[in-house]
């Protein structure tokens, strides 16, 4: 079997070349670099916990609260845990994480030195040209594009990639030093004499990243004007500029685009090659990752030909149409939350409702947050497909909750810590964890479950729960590999599993069938 070939060595192309390696797919990463990171402390990444944890992500710092202000009023604070906080990283360490876990993986291989210079594709595969100190022609069973927004990829696919330039600014500073909220990131509207929205984020080993808001378009910021506004907000949260150490600055620039098609052929895009966001706090790199998370999985089936090629179309479908569904959401709430007064005839509560607003984007929540809904794709079973099937507090589609779980060889941990491998069959079954798993292995409908998943046309995991939200004793809960439900069904009726996994896997796109099919935005 060919390697996946990944171009480009940012979180989104190493991430995805760990996820087909946990698959069983090897890959090839062409990074065009020198294989150093540079350390820039100002450069984050926010993660929404499912994210972090489909990528082992062990460090970064979680929030206790969220608080928003006005002026010098406290107008919210959210308490948040685990299963809420967003987990925040400077985007160098996760590079290095992901990279010292492929450095253990036989199954990875990253290749530095090797800029893409030209591809080629055929019915059977993609020819890379790369050059450079390890320029070479590299072959593969597909191609996958995480090489930024300048994409060379998609420059070479002649994939166009319209959109908005410069909707928002801000300058952005990392600092260590004390701050009055101890965990605790805060959205200041409106800081009187300073800005007109500044956010304080922490990060581990007592480092905060501070952002204020900048005109769309203006003037380069100076180092005096800079510093004059780390003073000036520091001094109105403290009373007085503490003692502090200037880590690093920078201005951060967030654009609009989506790509044109996210296919051609055997080539694919992902991250910010196939899409920019990041204003109101949306989340750049989270977006990356959920698409290495969607992508690897269908390319796991295709290329041991257990699945149809019309799989891979679902990526596109699935993908695109979240991002693009979150860009629409920007583009409606940039005018309400930056244009002033309009927002108080839309928005309950006047300013309020304008800043809880903007908190969406960055505690992961609403339209411009939330993580991806996929209830509307060609691979969600509908009643033709699964009649019997019963309606847990999970959508359809939707992602599942991080449930404690207890695998068959009685080792226990959460659902997301079992993502991106095979399908999961989730068996609720109160009571389980009180006994041994050797006493529950062959009662009930443990036997009956056991003998169709051996007969499935995907490999599964068998999973038993002590309870999911919404759902009864005995349902039979079905997770696909990036964590989004597929179905949940009454434990007697076995054969809608079957049939659910039939089209998990595009069994029914093949076939022609319509059911489950959606536009293409």
């Amino acid at each position: 079997m060919d390697p996946v070939i990944v171009v480009g060595a940012g979180p989104v192309g190493l991430a995805l070349s760990l996820a087909l390696a946990r698959h069983g797919v090897s890959s090839v990463v062409l990074d065009g670099g020198d294989g150093r990171v540079e350390q820039r402390a100002a450069r984050t990444c926010v993660l929404h916990p499912d994210t972090a944890a489909y990528v082992s992500l062990l460090g970064g710092a979680r929030w206790a609260a969220w608080r928003t202000e006005r002026r010098r009023q406290v107008v919210r604070r959210t308490e948040l845990d685990a299963s809420t906080s967003p987990v925040h990283i400077q985007q160098y360490a996760l590079e290095r994480s992901l990279r010292a876990t492929l450095e253990r993986e036989p199954l990875a291989r990253v290749v530095t030195g090797a800029r893409l210079d030209e591809l080629e594709q055929d019915a059977h595969g993609v020819l890379a040209h790369t050059r450079g100190p390890n320029g070479a022609r590299w072959r593969g069973g597909y191609l996958v594009g995480c090489d930024g927004a300048r994409s060379t990829v998609r420059k070479l696919l002649g994939i166009r990639f319209p959109g908005r330039t410069s909707v928002e600014r801000h300058a952005v500073a990392a600092l260590r030093l004390e701050l009055p909220w101890d965990g605790e990131a805060l959205l200041h509207h409106d800081l009187p004499g300073v800005a007109e929205e500044v956010v304080a984020r922490p990060l581990p080993n007592g480092v905060w990243r501070l952002d204020w808001l900048l005109p769309p378009r203006g003037d380069l910021v100076t180092p005096d004007e800079l510093l004059a506004r780390i003073r000036g907000t520091l001094s109105a949260w403290c009373g007085e500029v503490p003692p502090y150490e200037l880590l690093d600055t920078g201005v951060h620039t967030a654009h609009q685009r989506l790509a044109r098609h996210w296919r051609s052929g055997r080539a694919f895009l992902a991250g910010d090659a196939a899409h920019l966001l990041g204003a109101l706090g949306t989340r750049s790199v989270d977006e990356g990752l959920r698409d290495a998370a969607n992508l690897a999985w269908k390319l796991a089936l295709c290329l041991r030909r257990r699945a149809p090629d019309e799989l891979l179309d679902t990526y596109e479908t699935e993908r695109r149409g979240s991002v693009g569904a979150r860009l629409r959401a920007l583009d409606q709430a940039l005018p309400l939350v930056r244009g002033g007064g309009g927002l108080r005839a839309l928005l309950p509560g006047g300013s309020r409702g304008r800043l809880e607003l903007l908190t969406d984007g960055h505690l992961g929540r609403g339209a411009l947050g939330a993580p991806p809904d996929y209830g509307r794709s060609p691979l969600t079973p509908g009643g033709e497909v699964a009649p019997g099937a019963v309606t847990v507090a999970t959508d359809v589609g939707a992602p599942t909750p991080n449930v404690p779980v207890t695998a068959l060889d009685g080792s226990r941990g959460l659902l997301w810590e079992r993502l991106g491998r095979d399908l999961l069959v989730l068996l609720v079954a109160p009571g389980t964890r009180v006994w041994d798993s050797r006493h529950w292995l062959t009662a009930g409908l443990m036997p009956e479950l056991a003998t169709v998943m051996e007969r499935l046309p995907m490999s599964a995991e068998l999973l038993v729960t002590e309870e999911f939200p919404g759902a009864t004793a005995h349902t039979v809960v079905l997770v696909r590999p990036d964590g989004h439900l597929v179905a949940a069904l009454p434990g007697a009726r076995t054969g809608d599993l079957r049939a659910c996994v039939e089209a998990v896997r595009g069994a029914l796109l093949a076939a022609g069938d319509p059911v489950g099919a959606t536009d293409r935005d």
